[in-house]
């Protein structure tokens, strides 16, 4: 029987950490963009519910896949079992980094027409 993967993503948007499990990662077919699929959750059958799972399940309801940008990603785990999916602040006050470019020519300007 094959092994399940499952991923640990975490990214950054608008000012706060998302931790995601999904099934399948990869670069996609946008330039710049991580793709997730099959996002997974813990069971809805639990008695006990946890309040920041049952918010960040709601805000990916009926997502059949994600785009993250590469520069919003803080990391990418497999892991051998599913954690618990949830949203925590930013650490560091309200100052954001700015994107930075994905791609940057070589010293000395020997990219196209040189």
């Amino acid at each position: 029987m094959a092994a399940s993967h499952i991923f640990k993503v975490m990214f950054v948007y608008q000012g706060k950490v998302y931790e995601v499990y999904a099934r399948k990662v990869h670069h996609g077919n946008l330039f710049g963009f991580i793709e997730i699929e099959e996002l997974v959750f813990g069971e809805r059958s639990s008695v006990v519910l946890d309040p920041g799972e049952e918010r960040i399940k709601g805000e990916f309801e009926g997502v059949k896949r994600s785009w993250l940008p590469l520069h919003s990603v803080l990391r990418i785990d497999e892991v051998r079992k599913q954690g618990v999916s949830k949203i925590t602040a930013l650490e560091g006050g309200n100052v954001a980094q700015f994107p930075g470019p994905i791609y940057t020519p070589p010293p000395g300007g020997a990219g196209p027409g040189k």
